[in-house]
């Protein structure tokens, strides 16, 4: 019966030990190779958003005659629309001043009509649009050159698992620590060594696992968040006890042994009663 109890409450005890969150699970910029931190190949390269099906750009055209700017923006404001996008914060009024990129990757822009734009960076689009309003503006008395911006609208990452969300992504360049300290990073008993990234790449989804932990991530193909892209961030096994302290184990364990102590003290009397009273029965 001792040797049953003591296996017990030593099972019981690693367990718990087990499930701590101590500081290596939720350390950031640690050394690849020790605690089993990985090391990730130098393949950082940013390469300029392509626009997908689905997404929606905002272009404005500029030009030093005020019939040509009212005609293609219809009342639209450049650097309000551009505050907006940078706090992104565009909800009600970029859908009245963007394009869709339809199903066959094409916009639909005034005077122009279909263009094609699925797989273009905006720098490109930006020079498509302006060759072809040049080869108009050609054909009109007084002609004026233009200019034009383009920048992609809601802008956004998903959460999924902890902390689930949508996020706006705020800059050109945002990197998986900037997208963690947007969700308020990964909390104690998010898991931080299994973190799982999906994202269209040439029209198809894959998934990307990596562990953020890891010094090496500033210089892997994980560090920039794209447009459109899911984090997943599954809990950890001691989420499920609340633990994550030595001190809260301590507590635990302590208690666990207290209260089987105390089960087995009032169970030990009643058979010690027992044997008293009915012993020789």
């Amino acid at each position: 019966m001792g040797k049953k109890r003591n296996i017990f409450f030593l099972a019981i005890v690693g367990f718990l030990l087990a499930s701590c969150v101590t500081a290596k699970k939720v350390n950031y910029m640690q050394e690849p190779g020790k605690d089993k931190i990985p090391s990730y190949a130098d393949t950082l390269a940013f390469a300029d958003y392509q626009l997908r099906i689905g997404d929606r750009i905002y272009i404005y055209v500029y030009s030093v005659d005020d019939r040509i700017t009212k005609m293609y923006n219809s009342g639209s404001n450049s650097s309000q629309m551009r505050s907006q996008m940078n706090s992104g914060n565009t909800y009600g009024s970029y859908e009245l001043y963007s394009y869709l990129v339809d199903d066959e990757g094409n916009i639909d822009f005034p005077t122009i009509g279909k263009v094609p734009v699925r797989g273009l960076t905006t720098r490109e689009v930006k020079h498509v649009i302006e060759d072809e309003l040049s080869q108009l503006m050609r054909e009109m008395p007084g002609y004026k050159t233009v200019s034009v911006e383009v920048n992609v609208v809601q802008r956004t990452f998903s959460v999924i698992g902890m902390q689930s969300g949508r996020y706006p992504i705020t800059k050109e360049k945002m990197t998986i620590f900037e997208a963690l300290a947007t969700i308020g990073d990964i909390q104690e008993f998010g898991s931080r060594h299994e973190v799982k990234l999906i994202r269209e790449i040439e029209g198809k989804s894959k998934i990307l696992t990596f562990d953020v932990r890891s010094k090496d991530i500033v210089n892997s193909e994980y560090y920039y968040i794209e447009p459109n892209d899911i984090i997943y961030i599954r809990y950890i096994p001691g989420y499920a006890f609340g633990i994550n302290s030595a001190a809260t184990t301590l507590g635990i364990v302590s208690s666990t042994i207290s209260f089987g102590v105390f089960i087995y003290s009032i169970v030990q009397t009643g058979i010690n009663h027992v044997n008293k009273h009915y012993g020789g029965k």
